[in-house]
């Protein structure tokens, strides 16, 4: 589950729009991605605080839904880094043992 936020005034349909391009992070940074038992979904929302009847320019949305897609893809590959091992479930830094440190 993913929620990209943006302090820029979107409308629904925006939103929605900012969710489907944002969407492509996951895709970026997961394989398999889309298969019918997993639950990839992205919420897109804006902190203006209220439902905007003001439409984004488009080229702005365009703009703002790449970096979306960006972020998500950085996100997951930073929680995938990030993660600790648990049992037998070795991680990411520990598996590769990247040098980082605390990672000794």
């Amino acid at each position: 589950m993913v929620a990209v936020a943006t302090d820029a005034p979107l409308t629904p349909a925006q939103s929605k729009r900012l969710a489907i391009m944002a969407h492509d992070g996951l895709a970026r940074a997961l394989r398999p991605v889309h298969a019918p038992q997993d639950g990839d979904t992205v919420f897109a929302l804006s902190t203006t605080g209220a439902v905007s009847d003001t439409v984004t320019a488009t080229d702005v949305l365009a703009r703002i839904g790449a970096l979306g897609a960006d972020c998500t893809a950085r996100a997951i590959a930073r929680g995938v880094f990030e993660a600790d091992s648990a049992g037998v479930a070795v991680s990411y830094r520990d598996h590769f043992d990247t040098g980082v440190k605390g990672n000794q």
